[in-house]
């Protein structure tokens, strides 16, 4: 038994993007209907610490459409090292 798809997929993908994601496109599993899921799909991130952060840049990189950030914690120095969306221009903001 398969279960239907959560995200109907976006009604076309630009030149741009076809080009950007050409190496999805050619995995079975993904392909032009995977990525245009991917463009549609709404992702809520809670936490955007050493996991969250890089987890956050790999799915904007992967085209998902909509990303949401909830992060209560405020950037210090020590958390540049495994935060990677933040830089020394970040420390103190929440």
């Amino acid at each position: 038994m398969s279960l239907p798809p959560l995200v109907e997929p976006a009604p076309e993908l630009t030149v741009d993007e076809v080009r950007r994601y050409s190496r999805h496109l050619i995995i079975p599993d993904v392909g032009m209907d995977g990525q245009k899921r991917l463009k549609n799909a709404k992702v809520l991130c809670v936490g955007a610490g050493g996991l969250g952060s890089p987890a956050l840049m790999y799915m904007a990189a992967a085209g998902v459409g909509t990303l949401g950030i909830v992060e209560f914690d405020e950037v210090d120095e020590s958390n540049l090292q495994r935060q990677v969306i933040h830089s020394q221009a970040d420390i103190g903001r929440s």
